[in-house]
């Protein structure tokens, strides 16, 4: 029989360790390895670059001249995050998380993010064509074209009919769609469960982000019920929610004839921020004058057809990438003046705006060109 005195007339056994040095080494990798492949609803903005525009711009029909002005567009780095990266980040400087909440809508898979700043670039660089050809005194007409795709939602009718981001409709079982409302409205007058035919321009994206329309095609979908959140967007052609749906935004999408051929090389840069950098870069060459005598401007700022200037995200982190440029003013939005004062180092000044009209008097008293003198006469 084995007694509890039998055991200590055996050898003590020495403790294994069960975690050596190269053990926990070994598991700290493993853990690290798992966090970094582990996507996180989380994203980071960093500082970008400042890049000058002039030598992207191309135009041609037009005389242009060529000043010593510097309009920098100022751009971010925006990052899906792993869960070790949101967590070796917050040891770094100027960084903002923003959630994916707040970048997408409801429903909106992730995946779209790319091409709504691409689509949001094609947008600014449209508006900031029309804005500077205005300024300059040019008359440009505007057609309404259709209503362009700004989100497709998962399993919805648009998804199944494999209509993507930049897509623009312009019929609906063949009537003409000049914009958005157009759109809702078409589908209001659709009973759930009926399928449809969309006129619709296709989208074309390349590597570098440049969005065409090169060909039309017709898609077939079957219209769902509109959920009961679903708003007209205001549209006063519908009345309450409309009765059907696709599952998409969309935006009004218009054709303007502009007196020259621009080409704008942003090439893997999106989003609608650079609007206001090349309206001024674009007026800076068709002008006689130096719109900013010069100097080194920074500038963000969305832009609409009518001259007006919007507010943008990631200013922190833009502030610092013009200084570290060796930009000497930096132009923003007017309501982002304060976040640019707190991050703006000593000799960087800032310069906050509303309107083109602004922006073009504000580099005036800098010693630019004003009022404007167009190298071609507008008509």
């Amino acid at each position: 029989m084995i007694t509890m005195h039998e055991s200590i007339s055996t050898p003590p056994r020495r403790r294994r360790r069960l975690f050596g040095p190269l053990a926990v080494v070994l598991v700290l990798l493993l853990v690290v390895g798992a966090l970094d492949h582990w996507n996180t609803n989380e994203y980071a903005i960093t500082p970008g670059s400042a890049t000058p525009v002039a030598p992207l711009v191309k135009i041609t029909g037009l005389s242009t001249e060529k000043h010593h002005d510097d309009f920098m567009l100022v751009d971010v780095w925006l990052q899906q995050l792993t869960a070790w990266q949101y967590l070796v980040m917050h040891l770094q400087r100027h960084v903002e998380f923003v959630n994916g909440n707040e970048l997408l809508s409801p429903g909106v898979p992730a995946s779209q993010l790319t091409a709504q700043g691409y689509l949001e670039m094609a947008d600014a660089k449209q508006a900031a064509e029309v804005a500077a050809f205005r300024a300059l005194g040019w008359r440009v007409p505007a057609t309404p074209a259709g209503a362009i795709l700004t989100e497709v939602l998962s399993k919805t009718p648009a998804a199944r009919a494999q209509l993507h981001v930049g897509d623009e409709v312009t019929a609906l079982n063949g009537h003409a769609v000049t914009s958005s409302c157009a759109l809702v409205g078409a589908m209001n007058s659709v009973t759930p469960g009926t399928s449809v035919t969309l006129t619709v321009r296709r989208v074309h994206t390349t590597n570098a982000g440049v969005m065409t329309w090169p060909h039309v095609a017709q898609v077939t979908a079957t219209a769902a019920k509109a959920p009961r959140y679903l708003q007209a967007m205001g549209c006063p052609n519908v009345k309450g929610a409309p009765r059907s749906w696709l599952g998409v935004s969309v935006e009004d999408g218009f054709d303007y004839v502009v007196p020259a051929t621009v080409s704008i090389n942003t090439a893997g840069i999106g989003g609608p921020s650079a609007g206001l950098a090349m309206t001024l870069s674009l007026i800076d060459k068709l002008d006689r004058g130096a719109l900013a005598n010069g100097q080194r401007v920074a500038v963000t700022g969305t832009i609409d057809q009518y001259g007006n200037v919007g507010d943008v995200g990631g200013v922190a982190e833009k502030t610092v990438a013009a200084a570290n440029a060796g930009a000497k003013y930096f132009m923003v939005p007017q309501v982002e003046v304060p976040t640019a004062l707190a991050n703006a180092p000593a000799g960087l000044k800032i310069i906050g705006v509303t309107t083109l009209d602004q922006a073009l008097r504000d580099l005036h008293a800098l010693g630019g060109q004003w009022p404007l003198t167009p190298l071609t006469t507008p008509h």
